[in-house]
């Protein structure tokens, strides 16, 4: 029997039962690695998630921590805010009581210079350095002193201010990055996985910009904390400075202002004593002046007095001389009338006090003309004292500042 011919294109049943095993055995090897693919999937799903979780949980934590930080920080920084600004505002108010005080030195010291210009107009014996006249330069130079001590504590407050207003800026900026960064750090912990707005953001992992390690940013508010500590601590230190030197300084304008009061009180009494003593001692030489006057007119009547009878004898001995011959006699009558102009010529001569009484009256004229200007220099000095430098001295008034 004749073999039928094989159709190439076509398989054995072999071949067929072959290929369909392989199929089954690839189907089987497929579906196997498939579910292993799958419950790996599964399983690092699971994994991804919980670490996902785990690793959000912690951010989140961090989160948290590090908003509790900024808000110690923030915390810290508005305290030592609010300590700068209240002791610069006092700080300020010290500023105001020595521009006070330095404005007050400036009256006593004009008056006190015033004083020593009038005291300039002094005229002869008085012009002297007594002591009123030590005591108020002395008051000038402990008010310049004091003018001087003042504007440099003035210039040293301002500085002061100046820093303590610089520590405030500080503190501002960083309470004002700290506000900006706990506003950002909770908004990011409000986020959550199905919040709307969240997005994706390719270049967030990129480090830009000027980062800064934890302990710089410690570093950074500390210094700023530390920095309005010691602007604070030497801004006390200067209030209880300003305070010592307002209270000294008024003490020592006081006491200096007393002791010149009190030096003129004692000078004017001094003054008018001296005054006093010139008057009695003008009424002594005006009382003598009458009584020498008094004498000269008694001497002139006196000599007037003796005119007649030293005429009268005189006259006598005139004609007696005129005796003829042995008439011519130097008898009783003659000698009697040779001693009585004798007499009467020495007594006048003995009269010639009346030049000295005359000289005398002049040299108590001349006493009377010192004292009176002695008395008149004594009145000009009490008028400057008294009237001029006294009465303007009351106008002068030493306050605490």
């Amino acid at each position: 029997m004749a073999r039928p011919l094989q159709d190439p294109s076509k398989f054995l049943p072999s071949e067929w039962h072959t290929a369909n095993g392989m199929q089954r055995a690839s189907t089987e090897s497929q579906k196997s690695r498939s579910e292993c693919l799958t419950a790996e999937s599964w399983r690092l799903v699971d994994e991804i998630e919980k670490t996902t979780q785990k690793t959000q949980s912690d951010v989140n934590k961090k989160t948290e921590q590090r908003r509790e930080e900024i808000k110690f920080w923030k915390q810290e920084l508005d305290n030592k805010l609010e300590q700068i600004v209240h002791e610069t505002e006092l700080l300020l108010t010290f500023k105001k009581r020595l521009e006070r005080a330095l404005e007050s030195c400036k009256e006593p010291l004009i008056v006190a210079q015033k004083c020593l210009l009038y005291k300039q107009r002094r005229v002869g014996i008085d012009s002297v350095h007594d002591e009123v006249e030590r005591e108020m330069v002395k008051e000038a130079e402990v008010l310049q002193r004091i003018i001087a001590l003042l504007g440099r504590t003035l210039e040293q407050t301002n500085e002061q201010i100046r820093r303590n207003r610089s520590a405030k800026y500080d503190l501002e900026m960083d309470l004002k990055d700290k506000f900006t960064a706990l506003t950002i750090d909770d908004y990011c912990a409000s986020l959550r996985n199905d919040t709307p707005d969240i997005i994706y953001a390719e270049n967030a992992m990129k480090l830009e910009g000027n980062f800064v390690s934890p302990e710089d940013w410690i570093d950074f508010s500390n210094i700023n904390v530390e920095k309005a500590d010691k602007q604070r601590n030497s801004s006390l230190a200067l209030r209880a400075l300003i305070d010592g030197i307002l209270s000294q300084s008024a003490s020592d304008m006081r006491k200096q202002c007393e002791m010149v009061n009190t030096a003129f009180r004692n000078r004017v009494k001094e003054v008018k004593d001296a005054k006093h003593k010139l008057e009695t001692f003008l009424t002594m030489v005006m009382d003598e002046i009458a009584s020498q006057e008094k004498n000269i007119m008694a001497l002139k009547k006196a000599i007037a007095d003796k005119e007649g009878p030293i005429k009268v004898a005189q006259t006598r001995l005139e004609a007696r001389n005129q005796r003829p011959n042995v008439e011519l006699c130097y008898d009783t009558v003659h000698c009697s009338l040779m001693s009585e102009v004798q007499e009467i010529t020495k007594n006048i001569q003995r009269q010639g006090a009346l030049a000295q009484a005359e000289a005398e009256l002049k040299r108590l004229s001349r006493r009377q003309l010192s004292l009176e200007e002695e008395i008149k220099v004594k009145e000009n000095t009490l008028y400057i004292d008294e009237v001029l430098c006294m009465q303007m001295r009351e106008s002068v008034c030493i306050n605490n500042y």
